[in-house]
């Protein structure tokens, strides 16, 4: 086999093993709704219409490399969560109603950002919300 078809079928088993992790890490935890938005004066700002249909809410802020997962609590305030592992620094998936995984080294966190399953030791990070306006304010400082 030539140089250059070896790199051709390498490179097409990377990307036929990368979709397939991404497709079953997402199988495990549904479509996930995603809300894209920037950061302005270390804040992110989300609109409270968002959770018309569920209590999560997956926030992708630009130029941030992890998510942030905002939870809608049963008294009407909003827990937003780093989703950065504290173990190994990974960025975590949702896990449906349990909480949070980190695919690395498996451990587990749960919907209040306490962990369930090591190797990691320290909750994940929470930062400060208020809903001002029909806007939740996530304060990342």
């Amino acid at each position: 086999m030539d140089r250059r078809k070896f790199i051709q079928q390498s490179c097409s088993l990377c990307v036929a093993v990368g979709a397939g992790m991404v497709v079953g890490s997402l199988s495990s935890c549904s479509v996930l709704p995603t809300y894209k938005t920037s950061i302005a004066n270390n804040k992110v700002t989300v609109p409270v219409a968002l959770f018309t249909q569920g209590n999560f809410q997956l926030i992708q802020p630009k130029n941030l490399y992890y998510n942030i997962g905002l939870k809608k609590e049963a008294d009407g305030t909003y827990t937003a969560l780093l989703l950065k592992c504290t173990h190994a620094d990974n960025q975590l998936t949702p896990a449906g109603n349990s909480g949070y995984k980190c695919t690395l080294h498996g451990s587990t966190f749960n919907m209040d950002g306490k962990v369930t399953a090591g190797p990691a030791e320290r909750p994940l990070k929470k930062y400060t919300t208020e809903v001002i306006s029909d806007q939740i304010i996530i304060h990342l400082s």
